[in-house]
């Protein structure tokens, strides 16, 4: 569209429209604001705690306890399920508080032509046809055309997710990709230098920003991998309990011959018996520990639930520039018409040397790097800050290409800002996208000269001579064919090269006098070629390890980035993610897809390069369609509905912005793809320590029940052996420190050389359920009630009737109590591996545990031989000979639970070396 089209469509003019016309065009458009959904309020946040199919499960259990006469056992699960609800909320609320980072990230003014002069408004009521004013540092308010620009270049890595300035004018020109129009600047993007003037297009939610963050609102929750898991298993064991009760009920019964009503009260008995009340909070807090130790490891999770879903990612679907790379561009490469060279160190600091063949050189031995450093330097607006703070990363204030040129110059031993001194500049024309190349003048006594600095293809047509060895000969079509053939061979390994050449102006007669009157068409031809500076964007130096854990680990890699096809290629074959073989497909190519190219495309190995937000959406999602568990990274507004539909969405916490921290799920604070890698060992070990600490606490129902099956079996024969209390005591107080020791157990070895675990695995399967009941349950229930046998049998039975009162039967119950209370500790050491023998860890590797047990002895012991808890809880003390069989039982169970493992390695020694 032309700009007089763009004048007539807004009712505007080069001067900015008027009040009433601004009036009018904010009713028609609204305020330049981005609207947001409502949010759910914080009541719905903390009653949704509590409304979990787990937490509806314990509040039915509790109201059975209180229906069955087990008052205590009631209130206590109920209480249990409240502090449960308020921790949850409370965890979640201060790692989800709400930010306005939308909002944040558009400026608070706007400088605005208005009745014929400058005013500065509120960004909020900018309208489309408004006349503004760009400058230096300025964030920009709204999508808008270019009137006229002076050297404008805008940072559009908040919609592209790439550093690199864009080049800004008046003048259409078609780019690479989405955002690539040279004459368009869009908003929540930043003007890195330069001016321009430019009329609003789009405000607020009719802007290319507003279109994303309608995408990401638009993006709805779904339950986690995790969240589905728990309904799972809280159905598993609702049906266990409730068969079990049935089964009990119908014996009760036809077998013991007992009133129905009686029957059905020792039924609800049986069902609240077998459903572990402490496994809601212990799931809780293991998964707020898993939370811990990940911001340890660098990522910040901000929902409980995502922890475990990291364990089961398949696919990670990764931005290039800053996660893979380390957004800090490098020159690793030289080419002069005489030699070439080669760049060691990486990043913005003075850390490596100019070499060939391996050997360092000086520039007074090479003239000619010497001039194409002293055209770097000089030709060149930033300025690199080094940290005063160690482990700090250092600030560039300019562009990352001219911050490359200060260091390479750097690392030749010149002293840049002296040179600058010593030559100062008295002009320059600015870089434009047109001519892509920028020009700088410099003078010292009586010597001229122009540096400049530009794309090779547009620097070659106007070089009449070339650098050489010291000499200056005209340039020969050899020359320029040599010169293409390197670039060539640089640009398929993924470098970008940067020509460099200069101009000695003194007597020459083809320009003006004075440099003033130096024109883009009079200064900028007859150039000396001097050579290519060949820099890219390096690896992160621990990324390789992190790739190959992750194709260890059977995790597929995709790379989805804004920057080029050949770039993207050259750092993922670089760094292991794909082979050469890997097809690159590009924005453009995507947008033509059908969804069932795209579903087969995704299966094998593939690269996106030059991919627009919405595009980066719908390959999450057509991953999700195929079955994956997909974690997406980004930084920038365009990844933010990409975060949100991810079933984990990752942010970059240094770079990133506000918008996509708050559409993911988890940040990483050192913006390192390791660290994601690390989150997903620490997701799986979550995972399985939900597994160690479910057939923990599974096991101990056995123990629990079997003395209320003999009361039955017996007809009362047999006294209860174990109280409600005591039951209590087991499930909500001896169980659950050791349970959480479990929940901080580290990786078992090769966890990361295993598959991701199958969408049909649950976490109660067969092996844990016939391991709680049939192995560990089965044991403890026949020690237990050995214990309770036993105490009688040193008061006269069976001489004499089993006590069913007094202080016989309170140290019989006691005993019985403390038997369940050692067999659980046996259970706890015993849980903290799979296969592997607990002595390869370490038995004491694990303190948590071990103040859990020293603690569930010490309440032990307090409830026997506190008078007021005796009472509470029926129980008596024991003499010390009892202690001592007490102590000695975990000894065995630990050393059969050994022999069984070493069993079971021997087993699967053949098919796999992994514990």
């Amino acid at each position: 569209m032309h700009m007089n089209d763009v004048y007539k469509y807004f009712g505007t003019k080069e001067t900015g429209l008027t009040s009433e016309q601004a009036a009018g065009l904010l009713k028609k458009f609204g305020k330049n604001t981005i609207q947001r959904n409502k949010k759910q309020s914080q009541l719905k946040s903390f009653l949704k705690n509590f409304t979990s199919l787990m937490a509806i499960l314990l509040w039915i259990s509790g109201f059975i306890a209180i229906f069955a006469q087990m008052v205590e056992l009631g209130i206590a699960i109920w209480a249990v399920n409240v502090i449960n609800g308020i921790f949850s909320y409370w965890q979640e609320h201060q790692a989800q508080k709400a930010t306005d980072s939308l909002l944040k990230m558009l400026p608070t003014y706007a400088q605005v032509l208005r009745d014929g002069k400058p005013q500065q408004i509120n960004s909020e009521d900018l309208v489309p046809g408004d006349v503004f004013i760009i400058q230096a540092g300025n964030s920009i308010s709204a999508d808008a055309r270019i009137i006229k620009s002076n050297a404008l270049q805008v940072d559009e890595s908040a919609l592209t997710g790439e550093s690199v300035l864009v080049g800004k004018q008046a003048q259409y020109a078609h780019g690479v990709g989405r955002f690539a129009e040279a004459n368009i600047v869009f908003a929540g993007t930043v003007a890195g230098s330069g001016t321009a003037t430019a009329v609003a297009v789009a405000t607020g939610m009719h802007s290319e920003f507003g279109k994303i963050a309608k995408l990401t609102q638009s993006e709805k929750h779904h339950a986690s991998p995790l969240e589905l898991e728990l309904n799972h298993l809280t159905k598993q064991l609702s049906l266990i309990a409730i068969l079990i009760g049935t089964i009990f009920f119908i014996a009760a019964i036809f077998f013991v011959h007992y009133p129905i009503a009686k029957s059905f009260i020792f039924a609800l008995g049986m069902i609240v018996a077998f459903i572990p009340e402490g496994l809601l909070p212990t799931v809780t807090l293991s998964l707020a520990q898993g939370v811990t130790r990940m911001a340890k490891k660098h990522a910040l999770v901000k929902n409980l639930n995502s922890v475990e879903t990291l364990g089961e990612t398949t696919v990670i679907c990764s931005d290039k520039t800053g996660t893979l790379t380390q957004n800090q561009m490098t020159i690793n490469h030289l080419w002069l018409a005489s030699h070439e060279f080669t760049v060691t160190g990486q990043g913005y600091v003075n850390n490596g040397h100019i070499q060939m063949n391996n050997q360092d050189v000086t520039i007074a031995q090479h003239p000619d790097l010497e001039m194409l450093l002293r055209v770097s330097a000089l030709n060149n607006d930033t300025k690199v800050e080094q940290p005063k703070n160690a482990g700090d990363n250092p600030k560039i204030i300019g562009t990352p290409t001219e911050a490359a040129l200060i260091i390479l110059a750097q690392k030749a031993g010149m002293n840049v800002e002296e040179e600058i001194q010593k030559v100062p500049r008295i002009g320059e024309l600015p870089f434009d996208s047109d001519r892509k190349r920028m020009s700088t003048f410099h003078k010292v006594g009586d010597k001229t000269t122009i540096c400049v600095k530009g794309s090779l293809d547009g620097m070659l047509p106007i070089s009449d001579t070339i650098l050489d060895n010291g000499t200056v000969r005209p340039i020969t079509e050899a020359d320029k064919q040599q010169i293409n053939a390197a670039d060539k061979k640089y640009a398929a390994q993924g470098l970008r090269s940067l020509a460099i050449a200069y101009r000695d102006a003194n007597d020459d007669d083809r320009l003006p006098n004075d440099p003033k009157d130096w024109t883009i068409e009079n200064a900028e031809t007859h150039l000396t070629f001097v050579g290519l500076t060949v820099m890219q964007d390096p690896p992160r130096p621990e990324i390789y390890e992190a790739v190959r854990k992750c194709h260890e680990a059977s995790i597929r890699i995709i790379m989805v980035t804004g920057d080029s096809s050949l770039t993207a290629k050259s750092i993922a074959t670089k760094i292991g993610i794909t082979s050469d073989n890997a097809r690159v497909i590009t924005g453009d190519e995507l947008a033509e897809m059908h969804t069932a190219d795209l579903k087969k495309a995704l299966e094998g190995e593939v690269i996106f390069a030059r991919v627009a937000p919405e595009q980066k959406y719908r390959i999450v999602s057509t991953l999700q369609s195929n079955g994956e568990i997909v974690a997406s990274t980004g930084d920038g507004v365009n990844d933010a509905p990409a975060l949100k539909k991810a079933d984990i969405g990752v942010a970059m916490g240094v770079t990133g912005t506000d918008v996509a921290k708050d559409a993911a799920d988890m940040i990483l604070t050192d913006d390192n793809f390791a660290s994601i890698v690390a989150a997903i060992e620490e997701g799986r070990t979550v995972y399985s320590n939900l597994q160690k600490f479910l057939l923990y606490i599974l096991n101990s129902n056995m123990p629990e029940a079997a003395p209320s099956i003999l009361f039955l079996f017996s007809r009362g024969l047999i006294p209860l052996p174990l109280t409600v209390m005591q039951i209590l005591t087991v499930d909500l107080g001896t169980d659950m420190l050791p349970a959480l020791g479990l929940g901080a157990e580290k990786s078992e070895p090769g966890i990361m050389k295993q598959p991701p675990r199958l969408r049909t695995a649950h976490l109660l399967n067969r092996g844990i359920i016939l391991k709680a009941f049939a192995w560990y349950g089965m044991v403890a229930s026949i020690i237990s009630t050995i214990g309770y046998f036993f105490v009688n049998s040193q008061h006269g039975w069976p001489n004499i009737a089993l006590a069913a009162s007094g202080p016989v039967y309170q140290e019989a119950t006691t005993m019985t109590l403390a038997a369940i209370v050692f067999c659980q500790i046996a259970a706890a050491i015993n849980c903290r591996t799979k296969n592997s023998s607990v002595f390869s860890i370490g038995i004491f590797s694990n303190r948590r545990i071990w103040g859990g047990i020293v603690f569930e002895v010490a309440l032990l012991a307090l409830l026997i031989y506190v008078p007021f808890l005796q009472g509470l809880f029926n129980t008596a003390p024991i003499d010390w000979h009892d202690w001592v069989l007490l102590f000695c039982i975990p000894i065995p169970l630990v050393l059969i639970e050994e022999a069984r493992k070493l069993f079971m390695r021997k087993k699967h020694a053949p098919k796999s070396n992994v514990a």
